[in-house]
């Protein structure tokens, strides 16, 4: 790992290989730490970020590291048309992009791009498609998927309600919901919503070591419906 101070930027950064199981190693800029701040236009705050919350998205997380490990080991992401929810670093998208999958990233915090698009350049990738925006602000444009992933998004009250509602605006008619929870206090909440919107649940403990000397308490969440089912 090495740090870096780029000129001009306002903010540190650090550049490291961050390992997926199951496949290659990403090379990763991230922030350096949670000291980082640098909203001059006031876009973030806009958003609603804190300065407590704002280098949030630019940390690597161990719940994201997980989830581009499934995403490494699933072999039906070529014909699925899928989205990340709460990006951050994306590493879930990053790693499906490079299998080739039609993915999308999507954050709420307006320095996200700029760290997907460093990212890219550093592995070597082609751009990919990315999204700005908030899960409470209509998208039309936005369209439907058929498999919407995400990790560490149920961390604020709102949060369950919000986001399943996100989910049933974009889900196509046959869909598959995957988020990684590091045992946050809302995703029961998150469950009973998707449940009552007609999604099966079912639940992976993902208790472990990632790596050995860093334990990981977590589940990962699992939804499934097809609407055709539904309406019969």
């Amino acid at each position: 790992m090495t740090a870096a101070t780029i000129p001009d930027l306002g903010y540190q950064v650090k550049f490291q290989s961050v390992p997926i199981e199951g496949g290659d190693d990403l090379q990763i800029r991230s922030l350096l730490d949670r000291q980082q701040f640098f909203d001059p236009d006031g876009a973030a705050q806009a958003q609603g970020i804190s300065a407590a919350t704002w280098p949030l998205f630019g940390m690597l997380w161990p719940s994201a590291q997980r989830l581009a490990g499934a995403m490494q080991q699933r072999n039906d992401l070529a014909d699925k048309r899928i989205l990340e929810i709460g990006c951050g670093l994306g590493l879930a998208s990053l790693v499906a992009h490079r299998r080739l999958a039609d993915i999308t990233a999507s954050d709420c915090h307006p320095l996200a791009e700029t760290f997907l698009r460093a990212n890219l350049l550093l592995n070597a990738l082609p751009v990919m498609k990315y999204l700005t925006g908030q899960w409470t602000t209509a998208n039309a444009g936005l369209g439907e998927f058929d498999l919407i992933i995400g990790s560490d998004v149920l961390y604020e009250r709102s949060h369950p309600q919000q986001l399943s509602d996100f989910i049933e605006r974009h889900s196509a008619d046959v869909v598959e919901i995957v988020i990684v929870d590091p045992n946050r206090g809302h995703r029961s909440r998150f469950t009973q919503h998707m449940q009552a919107l007609g999604f099966d649940y079912r639940m992976t403990n993902l208790d472990s070591a990632l790596p050995a000397s860093e334990p990981y308490r977590g589940r990962m969440l699992h939804f499934t419906r097809q609407r055709s089912l539904l309406s019969a």
